[in-house]
């Protein structure tokens, strides 16, 4: 099985491909169009900031190219949210596949960023084949995706947000599952079985 990881200069890299070696799978990490669209498999994952990402995307192509993956997508933390509309982090262009805004966090009460470990529930969708309703994973994000018809799982950190996004060839998580233990590695082999 061919993986790719789409490099674009945003953290997290590493440790996404780490647990997929850890998993039996030597992924490739590039911006190559060419590779991207070849891979059986594309996770799309992300740590940083939306509208530098959204700037490197456009000015190598990767944006329309990722909008035209017909493969399986996993979008994980700022890889979901460059999966959207719009981001109010620095008032972010998105790529637009999935229909929804990025949203930053507002609370005078909890720390932002939400950072640690936080249950999950509501799935919808076979990336939690095997996982229990409430279990937990491990988050760090300060701006979140809002809920909608195409939420396939959620979280509540002062409020309830997307903690799972899909729609058709494109999953995505604002959690980190190479970070989740044995319940984010679980995910990965879900996704790689789609």
């Amino acid at each position: 099985m061919r993986v790719a990881l789409v490099k674009y200069n945003a953290g997290n890299t590493a440790s996404v491909a780490n647990a997929l070696i850890r998993l039996g799978v030597e992924p490739m990490v590039t911006d190559v169009a060419d590779e991207l669209r070849a891979a059986d498999k594309v996770i799309f994952p992300g740590v940083g900031e939306a509208s530098t990402a959204m700037k490197y995307l456009r000015e190598r192509g990767l944006d329309s190219v990722i909008r035209s993956l017909t493969q399986p997508v996993l979008g994980i933390c700022l890889g979901m949210q460059l999966l959207c509309e719009t981001s109010e982090e620095n008032d972010t262009e998105c790529l637009g596949i999935l229909p929804y805004r990025v949203r930053r966090f507002e609370s005078e009460t909890l720390k932002i960023p939400h950072t640690g470990w936080n249950r999950i529930a509501e799935f919808d969708s076979p990336l939690f084949a095997g996982v229990a309703e409430g279990e937990r994973v491990y988050f760090v994000h300060g701006y979140y995706v809002e809920t909608g018809e195409r939420t396939t799982a959620t979280c509540e950190y002062g409020q309830k947000f997307s903690a799972a996004i899909g729609s058709d060839n494109f999953h995505a998580i604002q959690f980190h599952p190479e970070k989740s233990g044995a319940v984010g590695e679980q995910i990965i082999q879900s996704f790689l079985e789609i």
